[in-house]
């Protein structure tokens, strides 16, 4: 799953949101001829709005905003290929669509939820706006346009179904600023008090476990942002330790999979300790895969489901004290 919040795919947020909303009509311009109904907005309370209507409430709710502040914020979720076959298998073409947007709607939810404003608890309390996309053009970076293989334009293969979704900067009281570029995350509490904290990791976050729970869905380590995170940023034993989690997630049950996904989050977010400390750490059922797979024994076997009998053995090492 992939999520990302921008100011705007047309480059600015800080004037009407006329720009954004005329360029996300663009499949409905071609709709006709392709045999296809025009796809109408939606958000939590409708499924057939017109952009007319999302660009006026938008354009509105900026009550006491100057003429430099980000008015309203794009946030892009594009399930996976993977992710959409699954949702198209599970509901057909129609339903895995209309799932889609129901998925959003808990997500909106999560997103508002990060703020940790009061008053701001669920999606009902922002003012935002869905569109369901079908297909992604090929862009003059794409490592295929700068070989020659597609246009600039051009529609990509295979499965590219998303949702765009516009959000106003204020609440839907048109009282209250809310950015997501705010990085806070309580640190800073005058700040805080005034735009709410966001942490987009742990929003993502949302994004997979929502996903997830909602459809069933046994999502693979490899398919976490933080796994993607870790592979990015991450240190060489933060690196060292993932792909080592990764060697043995096909071999455990449902229930420890789980675990290892949870193992995978606190590695990231352990960036500044040695492994050894990681592991005296983190705790539970995360710090038996850990003792194994990072143990100085030598894991040399046969085959892999002798290491799995050294995994499930492997007695759990004591936590240390905290330091005071």
């Amino acid at each position: 799953m992939y999520i990302n919040i921008t100011d705007s795919e047309t480059g600015n947020n800080k004037g009407s949101s006329g720009q954004l909303i005329n360029y996300l009509e663009k499949e409905n311009r071609t709709a006709f001829e392709e045999g296809r109904e025009n796809e109408l907005w939606f958000n939590n309370l409708n499924r057939d709005i017109t952009p007319q209507e999302v660009r006026v409430k938008i354009d509105y709710n900026v009550a006491k905003l100057s003429r430099s502040d980000a008015k309203f914020f794009l946030i892009n979720i594009s399930p996976s290929e993977k992710e959409i076959t699954y949702l198209k298998e599970k509901f057909g073409e129609n339903g895995a669509e209309q799932e889609l947007k129901k998925y959003v709607v808990g997500v909106m939810d999560a997103y508002a939820r990060n703020f940790k404003r009061p008053g701001i608890e669920s999606g009902k309390d922002l003012l935002w706006y869905g569109k369901l996309e079908h297909y992604r053009y090929y862009h003059y970076t794409d490592e295929e346009v700068k070989q020659g293989i597609a246009q600039v334009g051009e529609p990509k293969e295979g499965e590219q179904m998303h949702i765009q979704i516009i959000v106003s900067r204020k609440d839907i009281t048109n009282k209250i600023k809310l950015s997501p570029m705010n990085n806070s995350r309580g640190r800073n509490k005058q700040h805080s008090a005034k735009l709410g904290q966001f942490d987009r990791v742990a929003f993502k976050e949302s994004g997979e476990l929502i996903f997830d729970q909602m459809f069933n869905y046994n999502r693979s380590l490899k398919d976490t942002v933080n796994y993607a995170l870790t592979m990015k940023n991450g240190n060489a034993e933060q690196k060292r330790a993932v792909h080592l989690l990764e060697q043995f997630e096909s071999k455990l049950p449902d229930i420890e999979r789980q675990n290892i996904n949870d193992t995978a989050k606190d590695i990231y977010q352990n960036s500044n300790m040695e492994l050894d400390q990681l592991i005296d750490t983190i705790g539970g059922s995360a710090t038996s895969i850990l003792s194994a797979l990072l143990s100085p024994e030598p894991l040399i076997y046969e085959n892999t489901e002798e290491q799995l009998v050294h995994f499930k053995k492997k007695k759990k090492r004591k936590r240390r004290p905290p330091t005071i």
